[in-house]
């Protein structure tokens, strides 16, 4: 009897130690496709594709783990991280104070800001952030841009799933203007032509801001391990590589611009950042 109840144990303890090895040789990715140049979903492929997923699949292989992306809401990410839903939230987001409380983040990897998009017609209203008083703003829900409108004295907040129906509700003339981050607005604009008809970024002077991976408060082994990965990658140039394909001279994105003559138009949209951080 007691021999049986030994191989029984023996055998839950293996079947434990299976899955437990099994969920540490996969990675948990929670993300919000909709974040051109970041993270979107490739119409041909169908795979997900932009600077922040290159970034964690190249991660991923560094850290011999397989990359599992969990599509969710982007206001639900932290939650989901909270709650072991996920291990990681790759998607865009940007270090706050506020967020530092619920969640842990890696080393910063793009720096990044908030942009203004209107209306063409309305450049002479909006010269400083003084004019955006009392008027109504859409963003995109759980936003950097979410935030910032909120400081806004006297604003009516819109809030939208994407950035995208955030520059429709403007174009339709349910807002006044839209504030979202610079490559977001710039990307808009030069690939989605017909729907950016009658838009424009309006120059603006908002706060600097960073975006870093997010992990669950208190995982330091594992902030530790993706720290440790994007290290190796910005020593090898990997990280130099990455940055190119999406921001640089000889991106996919800008050789579509100048073969289309909009490269000046984006130039005017949206201003990366001279060099990676």
């Amino acid at each position: 009897m007691k021999s049986k109840i030994f191989a029984t144990l023996a055998a839950g303890v293996m079947a434990l130690a299976s899955f437990a090895a099994s969920a540490a040789d996969s990675l948990r990715v929670g993300t919000h496709p909709t974040f051109a140049p970041f993270e979107f979903l490739d119409s041909s492929s169908r795979e997900y594709v932009g600077f922040d997923m290159d970034m964690i699949r190249e991660i991923g292989k560094r850290m011999n783990v397989e990359v599992e992306f969990v599509n969710m809401g982007f206001d639900g990410l932290i939650p989901a991280l909270m709650t072991n839903n996920i291990d990681i939230v790759v998607s865009g987001v940007t270090i706050t104070e506020e967020r530092k409380k619920r969640v842990d983040f890696c080393e910063p990897y793009y720096q990044a800001g908030q942009g203004l998009m209107i209306r063409v017609g309305d450049e002479a209203k909006y010269q400083k952030i003084e004019d955006l008083h009392n008027k109504t703003i859409a963003v995109q829900i759980g936003t950097t841009g979410a935030e910032v409108a909120k400081g806004i004295p006297g604003t009516k907040i819109k809030a939208f799933n994407t950035s995208a129906e955030a520059f429709m509700d403007l174009k339709m003339n349910g807002s006044d203007v839209v504030i979202t981050d610079r490559p977001v607005i710039g990307y808009f604009l030069v690939t989605n032509a017909r729907a950016a008809k009658g838009l424009k970024r309006q120059p603006m002077q908002f706060d600097s801001e960073y975006f870093g991976f997010a992990v669950k408060k208190g995982n330091t082994e594992l902030r530790d391990k993706v720290n440790a990965a994007m290290k190796s990658m910005k020593d090898d140039g990997t990280y130099d590589k990455i940055y190119a394909k999406w921001f640089g001279e000889s991106s996919v994105l800008l050789k579509l611009l100048r073969s289309s003559g909009r490269l000046n138009k984006f130039q005017a949209a949206v201003s990366f950042p001279s060099l990676p951080i």
